[in-house]
């Protein structure tokens, strides 16, 4: 007579927790940096991903199999999925204030943790849930109570930086399947060379300025590929060792750097209703990361 086993609860490790945290923090000022590179959204990206290129080389030649072996599938789908989510976000960061573009980009918890619930089966508790839907919530009090005066096309920035919450999403799933059979490195390198080329292509096909007219311009491309290389490293990392629903709530920490970085550098004035909502968002970051996920053992 069979018995049916209970699930068994995931905790996250608390090295791999900082790394995410970390990860996040960097993240959050990439739209900064896309602000001030002098060059079209999907040329900015580009410019982030190609100077990244060599270090995530160096790294990826420590890693099993280095660079010369092929990408797994994972890897590639994580490299379009990538592509996809910064070109439809440096759009969005274009046209509506940073705050906006970086919280309704980071609603991608929603699909992770559905997506993880179902093709992983790492089923989520109910401090979990309520940890999310608090910072969502949070969230979204943050995208609502934002001066639209701020913004070149609020709608349509906030559209493009909702629709990447689901780019993100699946890079999120694409990248933590590459993870399991390889390093961080070599999974970010991978991915990366995969995203460079078609962000050229959308440059070129958007009539983008393609060269940064000056040297602050360049300093900003540097300084994206340094927040992609130590950011998204940190991040790909951690999924390594996390259950990807606990990563995508944790990474949910990301728009509250933004805003206030925006707010300092851009002077988008942070409103009650904004602080209220990325304090909302930060505490429920922290009860999601505490809570158990389960899976079948």
């Amino acid at each position: 007579m069979s018995e049916t086993t209970a699930p068994a609860p995931v905790k996250a490790p608390v090295s791999a927790l900082a790394a995410l945290v970390f990860g996040a923090c960097a993240i959050g000022f990439a739209p900064i940096f896309v602000r001030m590179t002098e060059t079209g959204p999907a040329a900015a990206g580009f410019w982030r991903l190609l100077l990244a290129l060599p270090i995530l080389a160096l790294f990826a030649l420590r890693d099993g199999g280095g660079v010369k072996t092929l990408p797994s599938k994972a890897m590639v789908m994580a490299g379009l999925f990538f592509a996809m989510d910064l070109s439809f976000w440096h759009y969005g960061v274009k046209l509506t204030s940073v705050a906006n573009a970086t919280v309704l980009t980071n609603l991608s918890p929603v699909v992770v943790t559905a997506v993880a619930w179902f093709a992983f089966r790492e089923r989520p508790g109910r401090i979990f849930l309520a940890g999310l839907a608090l910072a969502i919530s949070g969230a979204w009090t943050m995208a609502a109570g934002a001066d639209k005066s701020q913004a070149i096309a609020p709608l349509l920035g906030d559209l493009l930086s909702l629709a990447t919450a689901v780019w993100y999403a699946l890079y999120f799933i694409a990248m933590r399947q590459a993870r399991q059979g390889a390093g961080a490195s070599r999974a970010m390198f991978w991915s990366t060379l995969v995203s460079t080329p078609i962000l050229l292509i959308a440059a070129f096909g958007m009539r983008e300025d393609i060269i940064p007219a000056s040297g602050a311009g360049w300093l900003a491309c540097l300084g994206l590929a340094v927040v992609h290389v130590a950011g998204q490293g940190s991040i790909a990392w951690a999924l390594g060792r996390l259950p990807a629903s606990i990563a995508s709530v944790v990474v949910l920490a990301q728009p509250v750097v933004a805003a206030v970085a925006g707010w300092i550098l851009f002077h988008e004035a942070l409103t009650p209703v904004q602080m209220l909502g990325g304090a909302l968002t930060l505490v429920g970051v922290v009860i999601a990361q505490r809570a158990p996920v389960y899976r079948p053992q």
